[in-house]
């Protein structure tokens, strides 16, 4: 399955969506920009393990696939009014569910 990142802009009152690659490396200033937020929100997102830790001589490279997470991040901090260890500990919770539905998906592969 192909999964396609892309990003909402509202130029002229009117909603684009650009493409991100996967692959394409962002640097922190860049980042922010396709998350539709600040770099010291981003930095935040960092400090609550939010997005996956890095090498200390990359810790401002992100990458397209971790634009859906911030932006995961950004939905349930605003839905739900949530802090951003709030959350760290939601995403935890649902990264464990969609572990835990593909474990029992292969399962049921492996017995049919």
């Amino acid at each position: 399955m192909t999964t396609i990142q892309y990003r909402e802009n509202s130029q002229s009152g009117r909603p684009q969506a650009e493409i991100i690659d996967e692959r394409v490396s962002f640097d922190l200033e860049h980042f922010a920009e396709a998350c539709g937020q600040s770099p010291e929100w981003v930095l935040q997102l960092l400090e609550y393990d939010i997005l996956p830790s890095r090498p200390e001589e990359r810790i401002h490279q992100f990458f397209g696939e971790d634009v859906s997470r911030a932006r995961q991040a950004y939905r349930l901090q605003r839905d739900f009014n949530a802090s951003f260890s709030a959350v760290a500990m939601m995403l935890d919770l649902i990264d464990e569910l969609q572990n835990l539905r593909k474990e029992v998906k292969h399962l049921h592969l492996r017995q049919s």
